[in-house]
């Protein structure tokens, strides 16, 4: 068993033409030993954005706080603390922040992470 503290973990602050303000915690990757899956926290600043992206696996994201839009290819559609997010295989996405911010747990299969 392993068991680790956010606060313990130096966070990436990641910034480029197609995020803002986001903020990277890898809690518990392979290097940790876990075999398929990696558990990660982002915190995005207020009016910040992730990459608008697709990729070939799944995966789970449960806010933690703030609020914001999820960006589908249907449209903007509002999310908040407590909600959890099915994202499917190739499915269009991108999590874009409120004024508050946003922070969330996102769990990918091992060949989402970086």
């Amino acid at each position: 068993m392993k068991i680790k503290k956010r606060s313990d973990i130096q966070p990436a602050s990641i910034e480029d033409s197609e995020m803002k303000g986001v903020k990277f915690y890898p809690l518990i990757t392979s290097r940790d030993g876990a075999p398929n899956f990696a558990l990660r926290v982002f915190e995005v600043g207020p009016n910040g954005y992730s990459p608008k992206h697709s990729h070939e696996w799944e995966h789970e994201i449960y806010i933690i706080s703030g609020d914001g839009n999820v960006l589908t290819k249907s449209g903007k559609v509002p999310i908040e603390k407590d909600h959890a997010l099915l994202i499917e295989p190739h499915e269009l996405h991108q999590i874009q922040a409120g004024e508050r911010g946003i922070a969330f747990i996102c769990v990918v299969p091992h060949q989402g992470q970086p």
